[in-house]
């Protein structure tokens, strides 16, 4: 690990926000309680980093809302705004990690990195994994450059866009199912093997700006719900996100894509409306495609649908709530639709230098100062 060119350790800020690293048995369960110093504590620091802690919010991922992430967005830019600082890493429960890690990175354009982590196995516990995910994270945060929001874990860099937990218990959690890792982490060395695919960044919303995940009756947030349709699947559940006041309608898909005509029609019926719908599929990986009629994904998204490529429903509905928020569309639905292609699109952005001391498998990498 190099350190800068004036001798001084790289300046790296831990963001605490609990889940399964920061949880301690309450005698029923674990819960999230413990501090982020108490967390840092358990982990050993990379030569040559320095490292400092926010404590933001403590709470099992479950129990996020819209609110918590975008407190933390909030976060995240205030802290870079410090020139000084060189990286962050966000200590976070596993439940909601992806969704949280593509939320930061739809609106994060600094090229200093922002790297996720967390735990399989609770805080304290003799073969807790929370500490070598949190010295790993710190070692990518003090090394890569350009690479957007990164979720490290169990020796595995991956990029935020698609990755999700695919293990409920094992310490290896994380994975695009659809791509490969992004590179690696390990013997005080970290890996590029790939640059990741992000579309053009989004500037800060103001309701980030204003987010309180503690208030109570503060600013409501669109309401974006996830209707999930299964054999014997009406438009009933897709109804009832109408009625609730659903500004955005995530259907989770069978196959490519595909549902009923009945369901095309509730699409249909809702995007004349100005909501926003995009369709995804249970299948865990491989794109969606116009391939079937008859309530398939060819009359979804002639009914006003967006197919979601490979993001799957957790960040696809990311993808809605942030066109939602974007303040540049207005109350323009075209406009807002188009958005919401790019950001489910995702078209590749180019991203130079990579890493101190890290590598890629075509070509070397220039190092950092």
């Amino acid at each position: 690990m190099q350190r800068k060119n004036d001798g001084t350790p790289r300046r790296i800020v831990v963001v605490s926000t609990g889940g399964t690293i920061a949880s301690r048995w309450q005698g029923t369960g674990y819960v999230a309680d413990a501090s982020g110093d108490a967390v840092l504590a358990t982990a050993p620091l990379p030569e040559g980093v320095s490292v400092e802690v926010v404590d933001l919010f403590n709470v099992n991922s479950s129990r996020l809302t819209a609110a918590h992430q975008l407190a933390l967005l909030r976060t995240v830019h205030e802290v870079l705004a410090d020139p000084g600082v060189d990286g962050i890493v966000v200590t976070h429960g596993t439940d909601t990690l992806e969704e949280t890690a593509f939320l930061l990175d739809l609106h994060h354009e600094d090229p200093r990195p922002v790297v996720l982590t967390g735990a399989q196995r609770p805080f304290g516990t003799g073969d807790g994994d929370g500490p070598g995910n949190l010295y790993d994270a710190l070692q990518v945060a003090a090394t890569v450059r350009e690479l957007g929001v990164l979720v490290v874990f169990d020796g595995r860099v991956h990029a935020a866009r698609g990755t999700v937990k695919v293990r409920t218990l094992a310490a290896d959690a994380f994975a695009d199912p659809s791509a490969e890792r992004l590179g690696k982490v390990g013997f005080s060395r970290v890996d590029i093997e790939r640059l990741p695919e992000r579309p053009a960044v989004l500037p800060l919303p103001s309701a980030a700006r204003t987010a309180d995940p503690d208030a109570a009756g503060g600013p409501a947030l669109p309401r974006v719900d996830v209707v999930f349709h299964h054999t014997d699947g009406d438009r009933l559940h897709f109804d009832a996100a109408l009625a609730a006041g659903a500004r955005g309608i995530v259907l989770v898909a069978t196959g490519a894509g595909n549902a009923t005509p009945e369901i095309a029609g509730a699409v249909a019926e809702a995007t004349a409306r100005g909501v926003l719908v995009a369709v995804t599929t249970r299948v865990p990986s491989g794109p969606l495609a116009e391939i079937y009629a008859g309530g398939g994904a060819v009359d979804l998204v002639a009914a006003g649908a967006l197919l979601t490529g490979t993001l799957r429903a957790g960040q696809a509905r990311i993808a809605v709530l942030a066109a939602l928020l974007a303040e540049t569309h207005g109350d323009d639905p075209a406009r807002r639709t188009a958005l919401l292609r790019r950001l489910l699109e995702g078209p590749v952005r180019a991203a130079p230098a990579l890493a101190t001391g890290a590598s890629r498998e075509a070509a070397p990498v220039p190092a950092r100062a």
